[in-house]
């Protein structure tokens, strides 16, 4: 980024361009980089570039810039519906700037609209295309917007603003239109989002610190208040304005302004509000001040005694949904819930509260006073926010002393979620919380609980009444003691509730944590909390706080922790033993077994190999989609827990593509020896008939155990010489080829480097070394059906060591030696993507591209010290590096080296083609068994450049695409070599 960025500022924007790439593939999630290339792409002109980059990114981040300048990249494409649908959001719900009111006039001007209208974030209206002395009209609700405007008469068309009165510049929408009637161009505008405040307060030792900004108008200043109790101003209003690290989560541009009120500013003890102008509070205020309140033991209430007997219940349970925002979640959540009323049969009679926190959708608060007014929920409503453990309490307190649950509005139901809580609920008697399995709810998330949910999608209203019908029908009546519930979805009995009172507000202000708080007062009065893996609920997460949700979480787990020492300790404690992974597997079995059904599968192949990502994976790719056009089901068996050696080892089985209704199976886990019997019938159910050997590494011996365990036929695929050589790639000391010594040179190599295959794999059992490696290698092809290799190169170098056994040669590509370079590149389908990557400028030198993951064993080495010598001699040679390196920064410092960094299967042609290379070199020092980024260099139409050794000089020799050239040349002679080429001219 900061090399990019010194270019743009001398101008040389086309070549900060791959460099901007460069930093958006190290770092793809990354808004800011994501943002910064799409401002370089605008520079360089390449509109649709534009376009293809910011719509993802503005479905994640909502801020004005992103906006502009997709509405400007839009202009320029002529995509006039495109542009005013963007410009008339930013005019709604942002502040008003010069850049947004360019593109609004264009706008207008282009669809002969009447005009626009936007604000500033100080209550400022500006408006622009009306004739000159013409002023909108404006309304909030029915009352009309009056001030004295004073209208510039300098001409049609000027732009001029005024002052809104407080009340309409707090108003939730206020309608603009010309004399005629017509709407304009960013009517309604939200006032109240405009002028918004975002920001999170915490206390420590110094006193209170947090951040604050209008990310709506990023310049205005955010100012606040801070008050007791009672409203009563504690200090005179703060101006947020030191600047700050960006919180994550912020959007790019993003200028939270830092603010700090020191203790002695505070009084000792008491509730402290930090507010804004509007009167409502930051997330992580009100603040306590003082010590905090000591939580209720055991013996304090009579809940033990009420316990010593199954509780009665009443049927009755009260579905409490706090709202706020987020409109058409909330309002599918409460679809979900009413959709799934419980069976007549169950005894269980449900009633829906929603308390609505004060929404600033005006359109939500009306959907829900129409819910309420058909009697559908029970409606209860806060004049202004307070956050949602008070909405929660307000729930409680109407529920009057009947089973209730807690759940979140960005969640989904489905027909039997209630019955299965109520059931696990009154299970036993000291039971006094349920939560259900979800995708995201920490502890208690399915199918992975370690898995980073950020960038998985929810499942939708359809996949969560599949998913709550599998788990139902895995693990019905279950119930697993957790150490905490988690507040999206909280089944609370009534004794439990009434032992261990509400929520507590004072502590957990907007929320997160006062469920745990919660919990850990219910343990110490004796009630368990425990998981119901047979019910399923959907949840979006992280939906409630936005921007605010880190800063809240960190604040609210320090308060847990000081009241509840240990409670760290306690979760790791859960999370290390895992309870639930009995469960969350027999659900994932349901739904694999239901996957079959569906599609049809009788049958299924193994298809065996390693954790890591590659050439064998592509290989295993192709062979999955072969054998399901066949009707036959893809199981590819992966090595589990091979990474920590105080996990239990085992078999990881996935699948490559979605399963029913477009949902992804699950990896389904199982441990070996111990849950053996569990993975055998597995496998037999789903109808193996067939195993494919591809890789061993990760597994040691439990795979050859695993086949002789299900007496099917296995054939042995070779995609590499692991099985020959400990050192897996026969690179020895030299850095390049060994030659194969015999086993005393192979032992030392051995001794000197180390082995890289598994530290608890065969070559280390028994009297361990080569020679045992080499005889289990033997007899386990020597028992497969057939052995498959990729090139001719493999056949012989096998056949020196196992002269008798038989080998078929099965190339994973089809070259097409009959075809030249040229016709190849003519018979390759042009990539969709072919225009979204910007062609690297040319410099003058001779470019040299190299592709893929440039380890020690593929030329890493060499490329690093031709880049240093072309340096050294100031030769006319470049190296491009579409893929990454085992160490970038080494040879990017020659300034002889550009590397793009990883790419997609998908987009490796585009990308490799936008290099705009001369030649294409394969450096491997190894001999390789195949390579599939020659066959990549050749469909671009690169001819290349390899060593003459291995499967990939092999290649070449039979198409004539290229030269070899001998391993033992130097690398000054191999940039001299490659000089003889000479740029290539180019097609425009």
């Amino acid at each position: 980024m900061r090399h990019a960025q010194s270019l743009i500022a001398r101008g040389e924007d086309a070549m900060a361009g791959p460099w901007l790439e460069r930093a958006w593939r190290l770092a793809p999630q990354d808004a800011d980089i994501a943002f910064a290339l799409a401002v370089g792409r605008m520079g360089m002109g390449d509109h649709a570039g534009v376009v293809r980059l910011l719509h993802p990114l503005m479905r994640r981040h909502d801020f004005r810039e992103g906006w502009t300048l997709l509405a400007l990249a839009h202009i320029a494409l002529a995509q006039w519906a495109d542009a005013r649908t963007i410009v008339a959001h930013v005019l709604s719900r942002h502040g008003f700037d010069d850049a947004i009111g360019g593109c609004a006039t264009r706008v207008c001007t282009a669809l002969d609209l009447p005009g626009w209208i936007g604000m500033t974030g100080d209550g400022t209206v500006h408006w622009g295309g009306l004739p000159a002395g013409v002023a909108p009209h404006m309304k909030t609700g029915d009352i009309a917007v009056r001030a004295d405007m004073r209208v510039p008469r300098d001409g049609h068309g000027s732009a001029t603003s005024y002052a809104l009165p407080d009340r309409a510049a707090r108003a939730a929408t206020m309608t603009a239109t010309d004399p005629h009637g017509r709407d304009l161009l960013g009517s309604p505008l939200h006032p109240a989002a405009i002028r918004r405040i975002v920001g999170a307060v915490r206390l420590d030792r110094g006193g209170i610190r947090g951040w604050a900004w209008h990310p709506a108008d990023p310049a205005h200043t955010p100012r606040i208040l801070i008050r007791d109790a009672h409203g009563a101003t504690l200090v005179p209003p703060h101006d947020a304005t030191q600047a700050t690290p960006p919180c994550p989560g912020l959007p790019p541009l993003a200028r939270p302004r830092a603010f700090h009120i020191t203790r002695n500013a505070l009084p000792a003890t008491g509730c402290v509000h930090v507010q804004t102008p509007g009167g409502c509070d930051l997330p992580g205020s009100p603040i306590l001040l003082g010590p905090l309140p000591t939580p209720r033991r055991a013996g304090t209430t009579q809940a033990g005694a009420r316990r010593r007997d199954m509780p009665s219940r009443n049927g009755r349970v009260h579905v409490i949904i706090p709202a706020h925002g987020n409109r058409d979640l909330t309002l599918a959540c409460i679809d979900s819930v009413l959709h799934a009323r419980p069976q007549s049969a169950s005894g269980l009679v449900m009633s829906v509260i929603v308390v609505d926190d004060a929404t600033p959708d005006p359109t939500l608060a009306a959907d829900l006073d129409r819910l309420g007014t058909t009697g559908a929920i029970t409606l209860l409503r806060h004049a202004t926010n307070r956050g949602f453990p008070h909405a929660v309490n307000t729930g409680l307190a109407h529920a009057g002393g009947d089973d209730v649950v807690l759940l979140n509005s960005d969640a989904l139901v489905a027909p039997g979620w209630l019955e299965e809580l109520a059931i696990v609920a009154y299970g036993r008697p000291d039971t006094g919380t349920v939560t259900p399995f979800s995708n995201d709810a920490s502890i208690l998330t399915w199918p992975d609980p370690h898995a980073d949910t950020g960038d998985i999608p929810p499942p939708d209203a359809r996949q969560v009444h599949m998913l709550m019908d599998a788990a139902r029908t895995a693990n019905a009546g279950r119930a697993v003691d957790i150490p905490t519930a988690h507040g999206f979805c909280m089944f609370i009995r009534h004794d439990c509730l009434d032992a261990t009172g509400p929520l507590r507000t004072e502590l957990f202000a907007q929320g997160y944590g006062e469920e745990n708080d919660f919990c850990m007062r219910a343990t110490r009065l004796g009630w368990r909390h425990v998981a119901a893996p047979g019910a399923f609920v959907g949840h979006v997460g992280g939906a409630s706080f936005g921007m605010a949700r880190h800063t809240l979480m960190q604040r609210n787990l320090w308060v847990i922790n000081r009241l509840y020492p240990g409670y760290d300790t306690l979760i790791r404690d859960h999370v290390a033993r895992d309870p639930l992974a009995p469960a969350r597997r027999r659900m994932g079995v349901v739904l694999w077994r239901r996957m079959s059904r569906a599609q049809g599968f009788s049958r299924a192949v193994v298809l065996a190999t390693h954790s890591m990502r590659g050439g064998v994976d592509r290989v295993i790719t192709e062979r999955a989609r072969m054998w399901r056009a066949r009707g036959i089901r893809p199981l590819i068996l992966r090595p589990a827990n091979e990474s920590s050696p105080h996990d239990t080892p085992g078999f990881c089985i996935e699948e490559d593509c979605d399963g029913t209704q477009g949902l992804k199976m699950p990896v389904l886990t199982f441990r070996w020896p111990m849950e053996r019997d569990a993975l055998l019938a597995f496998l037999r159910t789903e109808g193996v008939r067939a195993v494919e050997w591809h890789h061993a590494l990760g597994h040691g011996p439990r795979l050859r155990e695993l086949c002789m365990a299900l007496g099917v036929p296995y054939e042995m695929y070779v995609h590499d010489y692991a099985r020959l050589c400990p050192r897996i790639a026969m690179v020895g000391p030299s850095g390049r080829y060994c030659g194969e010594p015999d086993i005393d040179g192979c032992t030392r190599c051995v001794t000197a480097l180390g082995s890289l295959l598994d530290p608890d794999g065969e070559e280390h059992e028994g009297d361990g070394g080569i020679v045992a490696l080499r005889t289990r290698f033997g007899h386990d092809m020597a028992h497969a059906r057939q052995v498959i290799v990729p090139s001719h190169d493999v056949a012989r170098r096998l056949a020196r060591h196992f002269p008798t056994q038989a080998v078929h040669v099965r190339p994973p590509e089809d070259d097409r030696p009959t075809l030249s370079l040229p016709e190849l590149v003519a018979a390759t389908p042009v990539p969709q993507d072919m225009h979204t990557i910007a062609a690297h400028p040319r410099t003058g030198r001779v470019r040299v591209l190299v592709a893929g993951a440039i380890g020690m064993e593929k030329g890493y080495d060499i490329l690093r010290d031709a880049a240093r010598d072309a340096h050294a001699h100031g030769l006319p040679v470049e190296y491009v590096v579409a893929g990454y390196t085992a160490d970038d920064a080494q040879l990017l410092a020659t300034g002889h080296v550009f590397i793009t960094g990883r790419y997609g299967d998908a987009e490796a042609l585009s990308l490799v083609r936008a290099q705009q290379a001369d030649i294409g070199f394969v450096p491997s020092v190894c001999p390789e068994t195949w390579c599939f980024t020659l066959g990549l260099l050749w469909r671009a139409g690169l001819p290349c450049v390899s060593f003459d050794i291995g499967a990939v000089a092999e290649r070449i020799r039979a198409t004539r695409r290229g030269t070899t050239v001998p391993l033992s040349m130097g690398v000054h002679q191999l940039n001299m070599f490659f000089m003889s080429y000479g740029p290539r001219t180019l097609p425009p």
